[in-house]
């Protein structure tokens, strides 16, 4: 072959290369899962997490009303990521999955210490209340100290669950089997005690609503402690609303949009509950592949208070708790940036 012929034959090529690439523009290089979307429109997507919880009633709501989207109008768009438990919501921050998220105050103050303090900020609250001590029927437990040399569930090891529970076992003398204890407390997706305790794997567990109505309802356990009647006049944070620090830094207009959102959502709630009930019902069935009883939500809804308020002081235990624990290196002296005013 001639060195003319060699260069035709190059330049035949390059022309039917680059008529591929104009027909299929895939070609040209696929974004990976990890590239942030929006990037073809130039309006940014923002990342809303939340867990298929009662004690997350305002994201629920708001994402069956398409409140967020509504909120956020022509200025951005709204890619909803759903969780089982805090840590695993922190990780996705760190990693830049997540830029608001709905989530407890025990990850929350983890993730922000962890990240000396540069990676989140609570701007909101989300729930008071919602958490309880449930026991399988068959069980002679009445109480925590009845605890001892049981296996206890609670969603994920260092959540807001875990460290309730251990810390009310201190307070009658008992400890978890990691730290010399005789409590076997253990990490499990409430969807999955549900399973367990008909098998008699477990004995108890710390939950969130709905999952301890649930278990009343479809495995006849027994409620021994509301976490409320630890708390003085019976309030404490079970979620809150969090942002990734760089993306509020960068769009501080979007969360002002997606805040007045999770408002309008908790005032829908607080005004209306039997209302609204039938939307966070749907939405949690959509989630989980399980419908829940009107009755049996009405029920979670009721022992769970849906707010706005942060209640800081709560949070602020919850960290010394977490410092006490083990868990953390400090307390709530190192928490002055975590909320945002």
């Amino acid at each position: 072959m001639t060195i003319s012929n060699r260069i035709l034959n190059i330049k035949t090529w390059h022309s039917l290369i680059r008529l591929l690439l104009a027909a299929f523009p895939l070609l040209a290089g696929c974004p990976s899962s990890k590239e942030p979307s929006g990037k073809a429109t130039g309006k940014p997507t923002v990342r809303v997490a939340y867990f298929p919880n009662v004690t997350h009633s305002a994201a629920l709501y708001a994402s069956a009303k398409g409140l967020f989207g509504k909120a956020l109008g022509d200025s951005g768009s709204v890619e909803e990521r759903v969780f089982k438990a805090g840590p695993e919501e922190i990780e996705a921050l760190f990693a830049g999955e997540v830029d608001l998220g709905y989530i407890g105050p025990g990850p929350a103050v983890n993730g922000f210490l962890k990240s000396k303090g540069e990676a989140l900020q609570i701007i909101a609250g989300a729930s008071s209340g919602g958490a309880a001590l449930v026991v399988r029927q068959d069980t002679a437990i009445m109480g925590l100290r009845d605890l001892d040399g049981k296996r206890v569930a609670v969603p994920q090891t260092g959540g807001t669950q875990d460290i309730s529970l251990r810390h009310a076992l201190k307070t009658v003398g008992l400890d978890a089997k990691d730290k010399g204890g005789t409590v076997d407390v253990v990490q499990f997706a409430p969807a999955d005690v549900l399973n367990l305790f008909p098998r008699g794997e477990l004995d108890a567990a710390w939950l969130p609503e709905p999952w301890v109505a649930r278990l009343e309802s479809e495995q006849g356990a027994k409620l021994v402690l509301d976490e409320k009647t630890l708390w003085p006049e019976g309030r404490f944070s079970t979620a809150v609303v969090i942002v990734r620090s760089e993306f509020l830094k960068a769009h501080p207009e979007l969360v002002t949009k997606l805040l007045l959102a999770h408002q309008e959502a908790v005032k829908a709630i607080q005004a209306e509950p039997d209302t609204v009930r039938a939307a966070i019902g749907e939405k949690i069935k959509a989630l989980t592949g399980k419908a829940i009883p009107d009755a049996l939500l009405k029920t979670a809804l009721t022992r769970t208070e849906i707010t706005t308020d942060p209640l800081k002081e709560s949070i602020l235990t919850f960290a010394d708790w977490s410092k006490d624990l083990g868990y953390l290196r400090e307390g709530r002296e190192a928490l002055k940036e975590l909320f945002k005013d």
